[in-house]
């Protein structure tokens, strides 16, 4: 351990386990894609006026994704007396170092592939037997409801290095499995200037699960780092961008991506209360910027919680946002200045459930029930209506 930083190894943390309280200090979105096993959730913004409840007789580790604002918040509680620590590395050390002994596996190399080998079996068996029904079901349903795939397409799979994105790449093997009919998978990463940990980690996942992933690198990172307003809207533009263009290049006539039921109902109300519009999260959409190309949702079914449950059973561990600057982008942070608003909706419709336990399927139905002659206007092609052109008719 450090003096001068107060950093301590999860090494260090594991010898004396019992010693030590982790504390998770990320935003209640980041935590939601997973924590450290054993630890306990106090965002950053809620470290002073919780402080009380970590001087107790385990010593507090503050981590956060890489390790930064953890030291922050850990000085912050010393000077109120509680021995604070941080953790090197933070999150994404952790999951490079858990990476590290699940390859040190084994005696040999071959040992090694056989017990990752079996893992794989394991997670691809309950896909078809545990979560059929939740997944794989709702997965077919919705291509078949949509018409996503079609014979003859060629889909690159667009993987990010998150739970969502690599479960997709796994349902759509499992359907490539049954082959009703011809169509071909890309897996593609783009590859936007991760840092080495972040990389390593996606690599190390994609070979976990038997996903044959194609990486192709650009520098839009770089190209965001400077900007001011938006930086986050502006690098997923570039990236779907990016996506767009590998895969033509490719042969795809299509991009999947990995966005999920809880996604579509969240981006409806949030439309209706910041945009002050009723719009959808579409399944498919034709690209206006590259001819012959569409973007198409599988995952539109499948509920949120149903993917967590499937990580967790499979202990499975993946990265949240692989931005390299995300302990350091205020955008990418909840505090009192740049509060998430989906977690602002994420909290109103689970407070809105608990009066009525039908209010997710209710919002998400609300678009597919859209009575035109109960609207004041709408718009289609760009073209503004309004119910007076044939009021009088």
């Amino acid at each position: 351990m450090s003096e001068e930083t107060l950093e301590i190894s999860f090494d260090e943390i594991e010898k004396e386990r019992e010693k030590y309280l982790l504390v998770d200090t990320r935003d209640k979105v980041t935590v939601e894609y997973g924590m450290i096993p054993g630890a306990i959730s106090v965002p950053e913004q809620e470290l002073e006026e919780r402080a009380e409840e970590l001087n107790g007789d385990k010593i507090p580790v503050l981590y956060c994704t890489r390790g930064l604002f953890s030291q922050e918040g850990a000085g912050m509680l010393r000077e109120k007396g509680i021995p604070a620590l941080s953790l090197k590395g933070g999150y994404t050390g952790w999951l490079f170092q858990q990476m590290q002994k699940e390859s040190d596996k084994g005696d040999s190399e071959e040992e090694e592939n056989e017990a990752m080998e079996q893992r794989r079996k394991d997670i691809e068996l309950s896909i078809r037997k545990k979560f059929h029904k939740q997944l794989f079901s709702r997965f077919a349903r919705g291509i078949n409801d949509y018409e996503l795939v079609k014979p003859g397409d060629k889909i690159a799979v667009c993987i990010s290095g998150g739970k969502d994105s690599m479960l997709m790449a796994k349902l759509f093997q499992e359907l490539k499995r049954h082959n009703k009919f011809p169509f071909e998978l890309v897996f593609l990463v783009m590859d936007p200037g991760y840092n080495e940990a972040n990389r390593a980690v996606i690599e190390h996942n994609a070979k976990l699960l038997g996903i044959p992933i194609t990486v192709f690198e650009t520098e839009i990172f770089d190209a965001v780092y400077n900007v001011e307003k938006s930086p986050c809207y502006l690098c997923a533009r570039m990236r779907r961008g990016y996506l767009y263009s590998k895969a033509k290049e490719l042969g795809c006539n299509k991009i999947a991506l990995g966005h999920h039921y809880d996604d579509v109902i969240e981006t409806i109300l949030m439309g209706m209360l910041y945009g002050a519009q009723v719009q959808t999260m579409m399944p498919k959409l034709h690209s206006t910027n590259f001819e012959g190309m569409q973007l198409i949702r599988p995952m539109y079914l499948i509920r949120e919680a149903d993917i967590k449950h499937w990580r967790d059973y499979n202990d499975l561990h993946f990265i949240q946002c692989a931005c390299k600057f995300t302990d350091t982008c205020t955008t990418c942070r909840t505090d009192g200045t740049s509060v998430s608003k989906r977690m602002e909706i994420k909290n109103l419709i689970a407070e809105l459930k608990k009066v009525n336990p039908h209010i997710e399927s209710n919002i998400f139905r609300s678009v597919e029930n859209v009575n035109l002659h109960t609207v004041i206007a709408y718009k289609k092609d760009g073209v503004k209506h309004s119910f007076l052109e044939g009021y009088d008719d």
